[in-house]
């Protein structure tokens, strides 16, 4: 649990306005690992890296709690809602 940088691996909808390398809140201790490599939009080190942000089309998911993530967490959830 805690704080930790999530570093972008290209350009997205969901992630503008957000700074590479932003800190967003994760409680979890398991990690997603997709079939696909192509649909990894960030990772996270955390002792290993980690896909912590997956999109495919307009399929999203991310490891971390965005509601929990202060600011950030928050245009991320506005983001969201927009590409909607």
């Amino acid at each position: 649990m805690g704080w930790n940088s999530v570093q972008s691996l290209r350009q997205s909808l969901l992630l503008e306005g957000i700074p590479d390398n932003q800190d967003f809140y994760f409680v979890h201790s398991y990690k997603f690992v997709p079939k696909e490599q192509k649909a990894i939009l960030a990772v996270t080190e955390y002792g290993e890296q980690f896909c912590s942000i997956v999109q495919k089309d307009n399929i999203f998911g991310v490891q971390f709690h965005p509601e929990k993530s202060s600011i950030m967490g928050q245009r991320l959830i506005s983001n969201f809602c927009a590409i909607l």
